[in-house]
């Protein structure tokens, strides 16, 4: 893996190089093995907390890890593009705009002793901004290369939360073009309910049950790009025991290997039919 300055990896993409890399400041990731047509993303993987927040930081790393998207990554790395994010939701979140992206309070809890200096927030907003121009090369690469694409936006969500039977994935779709992208949606949930997981667990999946697709990974490249579809794609924590802070490695590599099926035939059906 490379250590590659914004810069760098922008003009990678602009020439079409394959390469695997992080970024300077190791905030993100970002795998290209080949140019295709679609796009995996999981900005919610990164658990990196900037040491000189921890001492203001009312919230234990447990709290933390709670909120955050662990193993989201690893369900699509061997995808041809997935770029991830290194760093805490906590720090700042990459699925909130700008002027949100840094929390005072996180989920009716607060989150420091003290507010953050201004050069504190700006220096994790530069990532943020930095994160997206990467975001902006990318798609605009290609969505002009193949008229179109497709972004997989992998998030996990926590199940016991609900006090209700919630689906063991759902996709939020309130923000894309439903006139045009409603039955790629529908198959798109369809067959994920068709992944294998051990346990004797039930792969349920629902549109728009738990969460409606409000983030702005989303919401920033539809409004940014006419031809392409963003699908946010929520699995309930079914993988780990959230409570407890266990990982469950079988259940992510049966999520990874159900992926590793459906999301490329996925993808070329979309495509294959958009184009046509």
């Amino acid at each position: 893996m490379l250590r590659l300055s914004i810069k760098e990896i922008i003009g990678k993409i602009n020439t079409e190089e394959p390469f695997n890399a992080v970024s300077e400041d190791y905030s993100f990731t970002l795998k290209i093995d080949s140019y295709a047509h679609y796009i995996c993303g999981a900005v919610h993987d990164g658990h990196q907390f900037r040491k000189e927040l921890w001492d203001n930081c009312l919230h234990s790393e447990y709290d933390r890890w709670y909120e955050e998207d662990p193993a989201t990554k690893q369900m699509v790395q061997h995808h041809p593009i997935v770029i991830a994010g290194c760093d805490s939701r906590f720090e700042y979140d990459l699925n909130r705009s700008p002027d949100k992206a840094i929390y005072e309070d996180a989920w009716g809890k607060e989150l420091w002793k003290k507010p953050l200096q201004s050069d504190i927030k700006n220096r994790s907003l530069e990532k943020h901004h930095n994160f997206y121009k990467v975001v902006h090369a990318l798609v605009s690469k290609i969505e002009s290369k193949y008229g179109a694409a497709i972004v997989y936006d992998i998030h996990s969500y926590n199940w016991r939360r609900w006090n209700r039977e919630v689906p063991v994935i759902n996709l939020g779709t309130t923000n894309i073009d439903n006139i045009r992208y409603s039955s790629f949606a529908d198959s798109w949930c369809s067959t994920l309910s068709g992944i294998k997981l051990p346990h004797n667990i039930v792969t349920t999946s629902g549109i728009n049950d738990t969460f409606q697709g409000n983030g702005y990974f989303l919401k920033y490249i539809t409004k940014n790009f006419k031809n392409t579809l963003v699908l946010a794609t929520e699995f309930s924590k079914i993988y780990c025991n959230e409570l407890q802070y266990v990982m469950y490695p079988e259940v992510v590599h049966s999520i990874q290997n159900g992926l590793n099926k459906r999301l490329p035939l996925h993808a070329k059906t979309f495509y294959d039919q958009f184009i046509n």
